[in-house]
């Protein structure tokens, strides 16, 4: 009980703390590409990392929170559509923490490939099926518009993942200790 009861704790604590570094990077952060309402995102490779260490429910609720409350600072209500992705797309790089392990102190050349393989997978299926498609069933957006920003995206969070997430994962897997490495004196 006790353990599951610390883990809710720490699960609500990232989500907060990632929510608004997540929304200070989104807002003060990110390097506009040139195609309306799509830029760079710094903010998706701490996504990554908070994925891989707190899991799925912290990932997807601090990005969804984070994105809400940039959408609503920044164009005054939310763009949903997106915001759900990305908090989709949170919680799939969420799933990705028993895999990647970073906990154990090792993340070898094999599981950045992996990893970075399948976030350019997630972010294609978020941004260029799901995020576009959606702004035309709801908002009734242009077709070519929203796919344009929806590949854009795409590369974009790619890059800030395969970059600045790849780096993050590496020096916070450093910092643990690898399980077998400490040896008691005598």
């Amino acid at each position: 009980m006790q353990n599951k009861q610390s883990n809710s704790i720490r699960t609500v604590v990232a989500t907060g703390i990632g929510a608004a570094v997540i929304f200070v990077l989104m807002k003060f952060v990110a390097i506009p590409t040139g195609v309306p309402n799509t830029q760079v995102n710094v903010a998706m490779g701490f996504l990554a990392l908070l994925g891989a260490i707190f899991g799925p429910v912290a990932a997807g609720l601090a990005v969804f929170i984070g994105h809400a409350l940039n959408d609503f600072v920044t164009y005054g209500s939310p763009w949903w559509t997106w915001v759900i992705v990305d908090g989709l797309i949170g919680v799939a790089f969420g799933l990705a923490k028993n895999r990647l392990k970073i906990e154990n102190g090792v993340l070898g050349t094999a599981k950045l490939v992996w990893f970075n393989i399948y976030q350019i997978i997630v972010n294609f299926i978020g941004w260029v099926l799901l995020a576009p498609t959606g702004d035309i069933i709801i908002y009734h957006e242009p077709a070519n518009k929203v796919y344009l920003q929806g590949v854009i995206t795409w590369i974009a969070d790619s890059i800030s993942v395969a970059i600045i997430g790849t780096i993050l994962l590496v020096l916070y897997a450093r910092t643990r200790t690898q399980r077998g490495s400490l040896t008691k004196e005598r």
